[in-house]
Parts: structure tokens; C-alpha cells; sequence
């Protein structure tokens, strides 16, 4: 069964702070876990053609790794989503010295409650931490404990902002591999996400084949519809035009895009949901009367209200510059003309991991038409595939609101 309507608001978007019902926890939770760092010991090579150095990562794990170290996964997030994917955070993570991680870095783990997958992640769930070894990492990037935007530039002693390089869906694949490499971790048993997170696993399977036994890619593509590239432009054009952007270098000013970043994530936010669910749970219900009051700026409607405060609250916690910087990589991620010649068969030659597809009848954004022409595709290359659709009314969010329904057919695909 779907979960119920509070944990829906709570995990929109994948890492709002959420209250669970005890019985959500008690059973199969992975207990508390603290986000750790790690320095990758070379500068990575981009597809912009620059080279990024220094570069911390921000990572959990759950479960044991065998002594083989042949039972590792690595579970993927979305666009605002960090390392926190399962357990209880702690409420502080210790600080590291080093020079450059900044304060917003340090406190990645603070007060986040449980993570965004950890219906998912734990033991009997989804991604069984009594056989799996999960690993959960922040992106390239980010916001929350990785080097991203709002990183120091050892060049200038001051954050990147928009100095930062153009990274790719790629280059936030490298950097994983470099980290589990680190871990002494060379060969996984999956790789898993939902959305952007379904991207990274696709894009673990086409550049090292040789290196993943199995991808789980739920509510994703291996190139996002025109439609999706356009309401992603849309929430750029909001954080740049908005005069506090400052060109990207707002940090340290006193001043920061919130209201173009407000926008950005309301945008966003109706892009996740479907119709029916916005229908259902607001219709056009009155948010202060009974009667509408004849008001130009202030809301009217329950939606109304609902958009402002997640606007209100994801500011809060996100940074405007990681926003655009993994909106534009996920816009440019595109399987057949990286690696196919403009082919999505071609591009998925090299392919040797048994692949799942889960898609969501109601999803615009990432649409199930989309997952049904990457499965075609797999199995005109002779790869072989798993590929359902689940009728559920949430939109793109029922990646993380239908984990009962996911849970059999991925555990079932991991047995395998």
C-alpha cells in the first residue's frame, strides 16, 4: 500500500526531514548512521575537459562487506537528494579540519531524521543490509558534504560559485568509482536509483560494464524528453534572473537567490507530481476563507500555500548553484549520442548487467514510454532486462512513495 499522506509531504524531493510511524522503523531499520568524508587522492578528468582537484565525498554505508567484497551496492539520488539515504542521522557529524571544507559540508548529516530511501535499505527491505553492503554517496556537485559550487576553490580561497566546472551525469559516475575504489571496492553487485539516480546506474552500465553485476533503474531514462529539458530551463532562468544570483558568486555577500530558487523548486516540485494526486489532495479548496478575498500576491488556494512553503523550506537547505549545476547535467544526459552515435542500441553494446526498469503509469516527466524504448533497445543489443510498469497516481514521486510495491520485484531481481 502506498504510504500515508504525511510521510508523502515529508519525503517529496527525497530528503525533507520526515516523521515515521514506529512501525515503519522498528522492523528492518539500519539504526543511526553518521555521513562520512573522503578525499580522492587525484584530480578527475571531465567531459568539459577540465580537471577538478581537490574533491571530497560525502558518503554512508549499511550492512557488511563480505570478506570478497563481492556484495557491494550503490544506491543512487536525485537531483536535491545527498548521502543520507537510510537510518537515523545523528544530530552532528564530526567536523573534519581540512582546509577548504566549509561549515555547510561539515554539518551534511545534521538533524535530516531518517534518509530518503530508508523504506528501501535495511534488513528483509528492498536492498537487504543482512546480504548487501549499500553504499550511499552525495553527487558530484552537491550541496551536502561533496565538492560542488559552494565548495572552496584552492586557486582563490573562495567558494567556485559559477567558476565551478560543467560536470555531466559522467563525471558524477567517475567520481563515485573513484570513491568505492578507495573503499577497495572494484566490482558491484548493483547499482540503483530513481530518477537522476536511475541515470547514474545507466550510465555505471554502459561506461563500466564489466564492473556491475546488476542496475536498478526505477522512474528514469536514458534521456530526458524535451518537455523535461524545457520545464528544467525554466527553473535555471528563475535562480539567474533573480538579481541576488550576482552572477553565481553570492556567497559570503549576505545575500542569496531565495526568490528565484523559490520559484526553481516550485516548478520543480508540480513536475513530480501528476494530475490526479494534485487534485485529490487539493482540488480548489481555499487556503484563509470561505470565500475567496480579493488578494493579487497573497495565496487563495491550498495549493497556493503548499507551493510557497516547500519553496519556503527547500531554500533552507539547497544551494542555487548546485540546482542549476545538476539541472544542466541531467538535461544533457543522453545515452545514444555519449556513447551511440546517436544509437541507443549502439550505445548499449557494452552492457553486461541484468537491468530492472520500474516506471510509474502517472509520471510525465520520466514517462514509462520512455523505459519501454530503453527496454526495447536493451534487448534488440541481446542484453537482458526486467522491465514493469505500476499503475500508481503520484507522478514522478512514486518512486519514493510506492516502496511496497517496488520492494518484491527488486528483491526478486537481486535473488536472481
Amino acid at each position: 500500500m502506498p504510504l500515508d499522506s504525511k510521510r508523502r509531504e515529508d519525503m517529496e524531493d527525497m530528503i525533507a526531514p520526515m516523521t515515521t510511524p514506529a512501525s515503519r522503523t522498528a522492523v528492518g531499520s539500519v539504526g543511526t548512521v553518521a555521513t562520512e568524508f573522503l578525499d580522492l587522492p587525484q584530480p578527475l578528468a571531465l567531459d568539459c575537459g577540465r580537471e577538478l582537484y581537490p574533491i571530497r565525498i560525502a558518503y554512508e554505508t549499511y550492512g557488511t562487506l563480505s570478506p570478497a567484497r563481492d556484495n557491494a551496492v550503490l544506491v543512487c539520488h536525485a537531483l536535491s537528494g545527498d548521502a543520507h539515504a537510510a537510518g537515523f542521522a545523528p544530530t552532528a557529524v564530526a567536523a573534519s579540519t581540512r582546509d577548504g571544507f566549509r561549515a555547510d559540508e561539515r554539518d551534511a548529516g545534521s538533524g535530516r531524521g531518517l534518509g530518503w530511501w530508508d523504506g528501501m535499505i535495511g534488513p528483509g527491505k528492498a536492498f537487504d543490509t543482512d546480504r548487501f553492503f549499500v553504499v550511499s554517496s552525495n553527487l558530484l556537485g552537491g550541496c551536502r558534504g561533496t565538492t560542488g559550487p559552494s565548495s572552496t576553490n584552492p586557486a582563490t580561497g573562495r567558494p567556485y560559485g559559477s567558476g565551478f566546472p560543467v560536470i555531466t551525469v559522467a563525471d558524477m559516475v567517475r567520481a563515485e568509482r573513484a570513491l568505492l575504489s578507495e573503499l577497495g571496492i572494484t566490482r558491484l553487485a548493483a547499482v540503483a536509483g530513481g530518477s537522476l539516480g536511475g541515470m547514474q546506474a545507466l550510465e555505471w552500465a554502459v561506461q563500466y560494464g564489466d564492473h556491475v553485476e546488476a542496475i536498478v533503474a526505477i522512474a528514469s531514462t536514458h534521456a530526458l524528453h524535451p518537455q523535461g529539458i524545457a520545464w528544467n530551463a525554466i527553473a535555471r532562468n528563475a535562480i539567474t534572473a533573480d538579481p541576488d544570483w550576482q552572477g553565481g558568486h553570492y556567497h559570503g555577500t549576505g545575500r542569496a537567490p531565495t526568490s528565484g530558487m523559490g520559484v526553481a523548486r516550485m516548478v520543480g516540485h508540480i513536475t513530480y507530481l501528476s494530475a490526479a494526486s494534485l487534485n485529490d489532495k487539493f482540488g480548489r479548496r481555499l487556503q484563509f476563507a470561505d470565500d475567496i478575498r480579493y488578494l493579487l500576491t497573497e495565496p487563495e488556494f491550498e495549493v497556493e500555500s503548499y507551493l510557497r512553503h516547500q519553496a519556503d523550506s527547500f531554500v533552507k537547505r539547497f544551494d542555487a548553484n548546485t540546482y542549476l549545476y545538476t539541472s544542466r547535467a541531467l538535461s544533457y544526459f543522453d545515452l545514444s549520442r555519449q556513447h551511440g552515435g546517436g544509437q541507443l542500441a549502439h550505445a548499449l553494446r557494452n552492457v553486461s548487467a541484468r537491468t530492472l526498469l520500474i516506471a510509474f503509469s502517472s509520471d510525465w516527466l520520466y514517462p514509462p514510454a520512455g523505459s519501454a524504448e530503453l527496454a526495447a533497445a536493451l534487448r534488440a543489443a541481446g542484453k537482458e532486462v526486467e522491465f514493469h510498469v505500476i499503475d500508481a497516481p503520484y507522478g514522478h514521486d512514486c518512486f519514493l512513495l510506492e516502496e511496497a510495491r517496488q520492494t518484491p520485484m527488486i528483491r526478486q531481481f537481486l535473488a536472481r
